[in-house]
């Protein structure tokens, strides 16, 4: 029987929720939590250790948390890791991807995940390890396990492997060269899915080409000194109390707050709440984030005609590419409304 390790966040661990995102890397014998329906799922394995991890101390600490994990582990043995699944939590995507790849390159263990296709673990970790198509929260865990176990027994068992389209992993990028039976030759397949394409039938192209979803660049501003200019940020910006509740990473909120009676932000009135980065210097000085007192001097100098009231916040780190957009669409309700010219977006 092959030796499974599975790696979980501290959610799935059963120790808490956001209050305990900080939780140092742990160990455990055995299954623990969702790791008793994959043993259940295992045919050839079975789960004798359990990796655990709060999302923020893997995100704040990446570096720290992979060297400790991999410290733990040094001593057992196993023949697969499988992370999560993690299905849209994007924290926890990237943390599953993080502790794949390091074990991947250090004990060249094969690696397992689930994840859902907006989760940022998809794009950042695809081209190491296979991450199947899962489900958009728990509600599907039993069939996202049910996906990691059978391949895991394909493997453990020497059974050949398929694409990653049949298998139901996002694709890596990765061709081999494959011996038709009948064989068929490249003319006269590319001939057929012509003569399908031109009658209006469905047909499949080899050669998958990745549709990006491009944003056309605005025009440019013809007279900043006439324009108004609105501050946005992806840093964390928030009032001290984050009266929005705004997350420190994979955010879906964000905040609105007025500044059109201050020359600069105060170091104790605001703070940053963003996890992806040290937030000392920010704390210190909100500005050198979400640069207010500069955008004033500019406003006194005439260089812009005038500052939207309002500055607004969210998180980036993690955030999914579909609650990006529809947070910016909310946004641009607002900076609409005030007829204003152009934004200025700073990132950390």
């Amino acid at each position: 029987m092959k030796k499974v390790l599975h790696y979980i966040n501290q959610f799935f661990a059963g120790i808490g929720g956001e209050d305990q995102a900080d939780h140092k890397p742990e160990l455990r014998e055995g299954v623990v939590g969702p790791g008793l329906a994959l043993n259940t799922l295992l045919q050839h394995g079975q789960v004798t250790h359990t990796l655990i991890c709060g999302d923020n101390y893997m995100s704040s600490n990446t570096e720290q948390a992979v060297q400790e994990i991999l410290e733990l582990i040094k001593d057992i043995d196993f023949d697969l890791l499988i992370a999560g699944p993690a299905f849209q939590a994007g924290r926890y995507g990237v943390a599953c991807g993080t502790i794949g790849k390091a074990i991947l390159q250090h004990r060249q263990i094969p690696v397992l995940t689930s994840m859902h296709c907006e989760n940022p673990g998809v794009e950042m970790f695809r081209e190491f390890f296979p991450i199947f198509k899962g489900g958009n929260g728990a509600a599907k865990m039993k069939a996202d396990l049910k996906s990691l176990a059978a391949y895991a027994d394909k493997i453990f068992t020497g059974e050949k492997l398929l694409s990653a389209e049949e298998e139901g992993y996002f694709g890596r990028g990765i061709r081999h060269q494959v011996w038709l039976d009948p064989p068929v030759t490249a003319s006269t397949r590319g001939v057929e899915m012509l003569i399908k394409k031109l009658n209006g039938q469905p047909y499949q192209t080899e050669l998958v080409i990745p549709q990006k979803d491009l944003v056309p660049i605005a025009q440019p501003i013809a007279d900043l000194s006439q324009a108004k200019i609105a501050l946005l940020t992806t840093g964390g910006i928030v009032p001290v109390d984050n009266p929005d509740h705004i997350q420190s990473a994979s955010a879906t909120r964000w905040g609105r707050y007025r500044i059109d009676q201050m020359e600069r932000l105060k170091s104790g009135e605001f703070k940053t709440i963003h996890a992806g980065f040290d937030p000392a210097a920010a704390d210190e000085d909100p500005n050198r984030i979400l640069p207010l007192d500069v955008m004033q001097a500019f406003l006194h100098e005439g260089k812009i005609g005038a500052l939207h009231p309002y500055f607004y916040s969210t998180v980036g780190t993690g955030t999914t590419q579909r609650e990006a957009s529809r947070m910016g669409h909310e946004i641009y309700e607002h900076l609409a409304e005030d007829k204003v010219d152009g934004a200025l977006l700073v990132a950390t």
